[in-house]
């Protein structure tokens, strides 16, 4: 009966880690270049004497839904969206991060940022000279019109990587590390669309359908366990009688 419990109880917990995974991918539906959360489930052996018998279903971490977003125009130079496959390079305070998201902006010093963020170019930290207008190339080169001039020069490039699918986690503020620690470098195979950003790659329906499943899961793990309690309570009485 001991186990009957903790099988039940153990699925309830992880269809409830899993429901927060979804609950997740739900608020970011409409959040630009999102990548959804997939839950990754293990079976997990219960260590330690007499726990032979006890079997545990749990999360144990989750990978990045690599499935591309719609590209919705927008008109704006500094939005940016990839093409296919492949990452913008951000700097933080831990290191490089990366992100599909290409709403950039160009702050008070010429850096270009995301969310406060400085975009990483093929020499560091993007910083452009004061211009009068501004072009992103398909291959991420960044031309400017210097105050005056009379030709587009190239200031910048992005810097674009493609990681390896497996090798990417989300970090606690959204964007993407290496599992791995690993320093990707340009590759120039990556493509990008200027006046475009891409939309999250979350299916509202999918979500939806998935959290009721989950939902139902739950419920259902709670019905045995209560079974589970009524049965061991008809035994004690018959024990006593």
């Amino acid at each position: 009966m001991d186990a009957f419990l903790y099988t039940a109880v153990s699925g309830a917990d992880y269809a409830q880690r899993a429901l927060a995974v979804r609950a997740n991918n739900l608020a970011n539906a409409q959040t630009s270049g999102f990548r959804a959360d997939m839950a990754v489930a293990e079976h997990l052996q219960v260590s330690g004497y007499g726990y032979d018998s006890r079997h545990q279903a749990g999360v144990t971490g989750t990978v990045v839904d690599q499935s591309r977003g719609r590209l919705n125009e927008t008109g704006r130079p500094l939005d940016v969206a990839v093409q296919g496959d492949g990452y913008f390079s951000v700097q933080t305070e831990d290191g490089v991060a990366y992100s599909r998201a290409g709403h950039f902006v160009v702050d008070e010093e010429g850096a270009l940022t995301l969310d406060g963020r400085p975009v990483l170019g093929e020499g560091g930290p993007v910083v452009l000279p004061p211009h009068e207008a501004l072009s992103v190339g398909v291959d991420g080169s960044i031309s400017i019109m210097p105050l005056g001039g009379t030709e587009m020069q190239v200031a910048d490039r992005l810097a674009l990587v493609a990681p390896e699918p497996a090798d990417l986690i989300k970090r606690p503020d959204g964007l993407l590390g290496s599992r791995g620690g690993i320093a990707y470098g340009q590759d120039p195979e990556v493509r990008v669309a200027s006046g475009h950003l891409e939309g999250s790659n979350v299916s509202a329906i999918e979500e939806m359908m998935q959290t009721m499943q989950l939902s139902r899961t739950f419920e259902m793990q709670m019905r045995m366990f209560r079974n589970a309690d009524e049965m061991a309570e008809t035994g004690n009485r018959l024990i006593r009688g």
